[in-house]
């Protein structure tokens, strides 16, 4: 007879983790990156490239693999191009093609989830150029298809609205975002293309944006949860589009001549 012997482990007395202190560690790290590279680049292009590499790296780390994330041109089935985005988060598993060119990257609209505008700081003309930028994507022309589900043929699934985001360090305001008055009538005066829906400013608080039946409302984080609450609000703004759109790819084939 064999004699089994059952070790059981005493978990009564393990630490939980504190999952705030892990994020506030993080958060630390990315503030330093990015002051870092304000003090030492003096060349503002780099400085801007470093700014958007510290938050493509952070979203590369942080986000569902299901995510992919590069700086890139969106394009539509015309021909139309957006803006040169900083950061594109973006479907790669239904995208049949995306498309490199000498570094440059072309992505199709139909599998863009989100855009954002990175910057040092928060300002009202910063602002407005990010939401040109955004407005650039969300007027390229999107293309949905009907999809197959179990042998039946389902209509085309309406298209979501594309996020637009605000990336920075600091805030060139007085006051915080929350109780600044030019933040707060810079960001509900941008119109329905423009409109930036989340934003992260490090060192001050994040930012949603919501509108329910045309009352137009923003939410804040704490100043010391800024990156933790910014990355949990898109997480859960991801989840709500779902999947991106089947593109209809017979209008990508009619600009062919191949027929």
């Amino acid at each position: 007879m064999f004699n089994l012997k059952i070790n059981y482990i005493d978990m009564s007395h393990r630490e939980n983790i504190n999952m705030k202190s892990l994020f506030l560690g993080l958060q630390k790290t990315m503030k330093e990156d990015l002051e870092s590279l304000r003090s030492n680049t003096p060349h503002e292009p780099t400085k801007g490239d470093g700014s958007e590499n510290v938050w493509v790296d952070f979203f590369e780390k942080y986000l569902p693999k299901r995510y992919s994330v590069t700086k890139a041109i969106i394009i539509d089935y015309e021909g139309n191009r957006s803006d040169a985005i900083d950061i594109v988060i973006y479907d790669t598993q239904y995208t049949p093609f995306i498309l490199n060119k000498r570094g440059v990257i072309y992505i199709p609209v139909e599998s863009v989830y989100a855009v954002f505008e990175a910057k040092q700081e928060i300002s009202k003309s910063n602002i407005e150029y990010a939401g040109k930028k955004v407005e650039s994507v969300r007027k390229l022309n999107r293309t949905t298809a009907p999809v197959v589900d179990k042998g039946v043929i389902k209509k085309a699934p309406e298209l979501f609205n594309i996020l637009g985001g605000f990336l920075c360090l600091d805030n060139s305001w007085v006051d915080s975002i929350d109780s600044s008055k030019p933040f707060t009538d810079c960001i509900s005066n941008l119109n329905g293309l423009e409109q930036i829906n989340i934003g992260c400013v490090l060192n001050d608080m994040s930012f949603v944006n919501t509108q329910l039946n045309g009352v137009f409302e923003t939410k804040f984080s704490t100043a010391d949860e800024t990156l933790i609450y910014f990355f949990l609000k898109l997480v859960s703004e991801l989840q709500k589009l779902g999947t991106v759109r089947p593109i209809d790819l017979n209008k990508y084939i009619d600009q062919l001549d191949s027929q």
